[in-house]
């Protein structure tokens, strides 16, 4: 780990000015985030500061799940810099979730996706939700009803579905997180899926989906053919 300092940088390596000149999706995690931490400390720079912390956190996907306090006890890092990851991170998450004011069109799991993953990848418990749809695959809802470890003994079909009868809605989808990473399905969810589907046919309101999200990934269990 280096202990340059960013002003010791060729001006054009800078990443400030890298990014102004290309853009922020040219710089690295540790760059973006040196643009955060603004000032290193004693003997390390803030690009050394951002590298050090993705080491200590396992990558931003660690950072993201990191609580205020995790982040300030960190060596250099104090009140104000734990601050603004935190802000920079819950910014990140608010820009995913404007889109849901719109009543999003869902085509396909991607789309899914797009609304959920990054803030259900973020969490350090499992989170299990309900997007509640109309007859043309519009968002009407996104209710959440389980947080904590999950199997399929512990859902109860009837609360997955109370959200779309109250609702009066055509279609479900049921989405969950892994907070280990992996999204990989379990034999708990497989079993799961099949018994929602199989509720839904009686109820008249389709199961299009069931989605786990974990590392910034996904799994569609509808793709794969698993409970379905």
């Amino acid at each position: 780990m280096g202990t340059y300092r960013i002003r010791d940088l060729n001006v054009n390596e800078r990443p400030r000015e890298r990014l102004a000149r290309l853009g922020p999706k040219a710089l690295r995690d540790d760059e973006l985030l040196a643009i955060l931490l603004r000032v290193g400390m004693a003997g390390e720079s803030a690009i050394a500061m951002g590298q050090r912390l993705l080491s200590a956190f396992g990558g931003l996907r660690g950072l993201h799940q990191a609580s205020f306090h995790d982040l300030k006890a960190q060596r250099g890092l104090g009140a104000a810099k734990a601050a603004q990851l935190q802000a920079a991170f819950e910014l990140g998450r608010r820009v995913v979730s404007t889109a849901t004011v719109q009543r999003p069109l869902i085509r396909g799991p991607q789309d899914v996706a797009d609304l959920l993953l990054y803030e259900m990848s973020g969490l350090t418990q499992e989170n299990l939700r309900v997007l509640v749809l109309n007859t043309r695959n519009q968002v009407l809802d996104i209710v959440d009803l389980y947080r904590g470890s999950l199997n399929s003994a512990q859902v109860r079909i009837a609360e997955v579905f109370k959200p779309a009868i109250l609702r009066n809605a055509a279609s479900v989808i049921v989405v969950h997180n892994h907070p280990s990473g992996d999204p990989a399905p379990s034999g708990d969810d497989i079993a799961l899926t099949r018994s929602l589907r199989e509720a839904g046919k009686l109820l008249d309101i389709e199961l299009l989906d069931h989605l786990i999200f974990g590392g910034m990934r996904y799994v569609s269990l509808k793709e794969r053919k698993l409970g379905f």
